[in-house]
């Protein structure tokens, strides 16, 4: 059993590796530009003109601009809505870079994801933990009444909503323990956390994903899998820090630890 898990976990970790390094996974990302902060509607580095309002992104630009929108080349004026599939297939794009139109709280940006970014072409790998079975512990989830959203900060210095479902209890280093969990879109239970190496030997939070409980609330707590957020390989992503009580007195001495 425990071969089986290891070699599941070495496949994992380098689907993982694999993941990053895609040309429009997190390392290719360069920028990201929250269009409200720029009211004359011209993004650093991005051709155009850009606007927004309640319903969505106006993007104004001529042939000379380069951009093409759903793979054909562009000039006039498009209504973009948020980009919902992978980056690589977002409506708008300059050569190779892909410009990647999101909002969050109402607010609408535009990211910019470069298969030639400096990231990218120096990644070496992330540095992770061999797999160790006493890091999978059995958890169970408790749900709230209620979804209660609390304003965290995030990476990128602003404060945001995030919604969290209920808290998943499991015992660790002898001790009953719990992290608060949000659940998007109903999939796997999604913990931020912080433990006793973060910010040493490890990045100073990481994601914990853990399998949708079963009918009685059980599910597993695998930290073998505990990830770097996205903001740990690019400056630009947005993340969450951990809810209050999400930081754990234990040294979690597993899963991805930093970049190689």
């Amino acid at each position: 059993m425990t071969t089986d898990a290891s070699d599941a976990w070495k496949q994992w970790h380098e689907q993982r590796e694999e993941t990053v390094a895609a040309p429009y996974g997190p390392l290719a990302l360069t920028a990201t530009h929250w269009i409200e902060d720029y009211p004359e509607g011209r993004l650093p580095d991005i051709p155009g003109t850009w606007a927004a309002d309640e319903e969505g992104v106006l993007l104004t630009a001529t042939g000379a601009d380069g951009l093409t929108v759903a793979g054909r080349p562009f000039s006039g004026t498009a209504r973009l809505a948020a980009d919902r599939g992978p980056e690589s297939d977002a409506r708008v794009a300059q050569g190779a870079r892909r410009l990647v139109v999101l909002v969050r709280e109402g607010v609408w940006g535009v990211r910019v994801y470069d298969p030639d970014s400096a990231a990218r072409r120096a990644f070496r790998g992330i540095e992770a933990d061999a797999y160790d079975p006493r890091w999978s512990v059995p958890g169970r989830f408790v749900p709230y009444d209620a979804t209660r959203t609390v304003r965290l900060g995030n990476a990128d210095g602003r404060e945001r909503g995030f919604d969290l479902v209920g808290e998943v209890a499991f015992t660790l280093a002898g001790q009953e323990r719990t992290l608060k969990v949000a659940r998007p879109g109903g999939g796997p239970l999604w913990a931020v956390f912080a433990d006793a190496t973060s910010g040493d030997t490890s990045f100073r939070f990481r994601f914990l994903f853990a399998e949708a409980p079963d009918a009685e609330g059980r599910t597993t707590v695998d930290f073998n899998r505990a990830q770097l957020p996205p903001c740990a390989f690019a400056d630009h992503f947005i993340c969450p820090f951990p809810a209050p009580g999400n930081t754990l007195d234990v040294p979690v001495e597993a899963g991805e630890r930093r970049l190689s």
